[in-house]
């Protein structure tokens, strides 16, 4: 019999995230296996399935269920990836990443959420994920190129530098455009020199830090 926390856990699933059109299995177990509650802001664990953006400081949030189960489908993980995540947050995604792909590393702009999340996933046992604390848009140098990118908050317009980190044949998942209409866009490297780009659906997330759009002035 479940726990009623594991029943909480399978209704986001199955109640959520599935209807949402994620229907990858690998994606859904990786949802009904990773323990989203530890990942959860101690003041809102009562929250921790409910459709609802958790605030994490800084004016960061903890993604809903569904749009998380969203973005790791699109990424279609196979295992062997080396993969970036852009903003840590909670490190939720990044153990979820984590069991899908080979590498992880999360870059956190705000050493407090770093800190957070480094300790969360070590109590989660992930080893193959690591944080660093940087400014993944301004003055991150990563080490060697990356399979995928998940920018894990929203971007105005997608930084170019994060073009020149992917291999031929992998992609940039990324949350753009301006509030209240973002899209959730997958940018493909086919060659060298050569992307292609699908929009994929449609939300609204807080900016990330350096990502927000120009502001408009009038007079």
């Amino acid at each position: 019999m479940l726990t009623p926390t594991e029943q909480a856990r399978q209704n986001m699933v199955e109640n959520q995230v599935r209807p949402w059109d994620v229907l990858d299995l690998r994606v859904l177990d990786v949802l009904r296996s990773v323990r989203r509650e530890d990942f959860v802001p101690t003041r809102h664990r009562s929250l921790a399935f409910a459709d609802v953006a958790l605030p994490l400081g800084h004016g960061e949030v903890m993604l809903k269920p569904v749009v998380e189960g969203r973005l790791l489908q699109a990424l279609a993980l196979r295992g062997d990836e080396r993969v970036l995540e852009i903003g840590t947050g909670s490190g939720f995604l990044s153990a979820c990443l984590a069991r899908l792909a080979a590498e992880v590393t999360s870059v956190e702009i705000h050493a407090d959420l770093a800190d957070a999340a480094r300790a969360r996933l070590a109590a989660a046992q992930v080893r193959n994920a690591k944080v660093e604390t940087a400014d993944a848009l301004a003055a991150f140098a990563p080490s060697g190129s990356y399979d995928a990118i998940l920018v894990g908050g929203a971007v105005c317009t997608l930084p170019e530098r994060l073009r020149e980190w992917v291999r031929v044949g992998g992609r940039v998942l990324a949350i753009v455009g301006e509030s209240p209409a973002q899209q959730v866009v997958l940018h493909t490297r086919a060659t060298e020199a050569r992307w292609t780009s699908a929009s994929l659906f449609e939300t609204d997330v807080p900016y990330l830090h350096g990502g927000e759009p120009p502001r408009h002035f009038t007079l």
